[in-house]
């Protein structure tokens, strides 16, 4: 229990340094333009709060909000393509540290296990997010439209149940321990570009035969401590829409409650392939972006009619 404890104080760390680098951010963004000083000081729109709400219900529920949210900022033309990954990882951050917090409370993993998996997480995001802040406009939309593609290539997997369903490990050592550690470490890569972490997470631990169930301790628990660690790194770039990604974290935490503490079913075979769908076709609409060059329907402030 003890062990618990630490993680749920470095959770409260987490979030205190991630709270305290959006500030200093949106400080420096105010020197910046004219246009910047708009964005930070504009409150997110009741849209902007209602995909932060809908989108993390969904991710506590584990169908993921990766997918969707860049499926629904590309569809609905709310952010610039370059600033879709920074944003989403700034906006999804506290919601995600409020799901660890219940899901490691409640789903019982080895304490070693999950210190390692969530450490080797944090490393690959720390890495990937310095490289995707520094990269072009055409390769993001590149990148982020093959990301939805294999998001959606993950959760088809999942639907079909065509991996192992897993063991009744709840701890791993060896060389499945190591797997685990590279695997995760690839995923954390991996997320900062717009790869959901929980489809990959469920087929690498029941791969590793552990248990389907301690994916949501894991996977949400490397989501918390990776992504303070990954939005720094946008943030210090100011790579992201600051009024969206506050649309994300302000509408995602009372979904995140709500998911939690009163939804107790849903039919969640279907919403999953609705999801995919959305998705996929926000992933065309990235490539076919790449291959024309500017988007014009999405405005120089980075927001069309927000």
């Amino acid at each position: 229990m003890s062990g618990r404890v630490g993680i749920f104080v470095g959770l409260c760390t987490a979030a205190l340094y991630f709270v305290s680098s959006w500030i200093v951010a949106l400080r420096s963004g105010l020197k910046q333009s004219p246009i910047v000083h708009h964005l930070q000081v504009s409150r997110p729109s009741l849209l902007q709060l209602g995909v932060g709400f809908v989108t993390n219900f969904f991710d506590t529920l584990g169908i993921g909000s990766f997918a969707t949210t860049t499926a629904i900022f590309k569809i609905g033309r709310m952010v610039r393509d370059e600033l879709i990954p920074g944003t989403m990882n700034v906006g999804h951050t506290l919601p995600t540290i409020l799901q660890a917090f219940l899901y490691i409370a409640i789903i019982q993993v080895d304490l070693t296990t999950l210190l390692l998996l969530i450490g080797s997480a944090v490393l690959g995001a720390w890495w990937g997010a310095g490289l995707v802040a520094r990269l072009p406009r055409r390769t993001i939309q590149l990148g982020v439209g093959a990301a939805l593609t294999v998001s959606v290539l993950f959760m088809a997997m999942a639907q079909l149940h065509w991996f192992p369903i897993g063991g009744e490990k709840l701890a791993l050592g060896g060389f499945r321990l190591a797997s685990g550690v590279i695997g995760t470490c690839l995923f954390g890569a991996l997320s900062t570009l717009g790869i959901g972490f929980y489809a990959p997470c469920m087929i690498l631990v029941s791969l590793l035969g552990m248990k389907p169930l301690a994916a949501f301790p894991i996977m949400m628990g490397s989501s918390a401590f990776l992504m303070p660690a990954a939005s720094s790194r946008f943030l210090m770039s100011q790579v992201y829409d600051s009024r969206a990604a506050a649309g994300l974290a302000l509408g995602g935490l009372p979904g995140v409650l709500l998911a939690a503490f009163i939804v107790k079913s849903l039919p969640l075979e279907t919403l999953r392939w609705l999801v995919m769908v959305v998705a996929f076709w926000g992933a065309l609409l990235l490539f076919r972006s790449a291959l024309h060059g500017t988007d014009p329907r999405i405005t120089s402030a980075g927001i069309n009619g927000a």
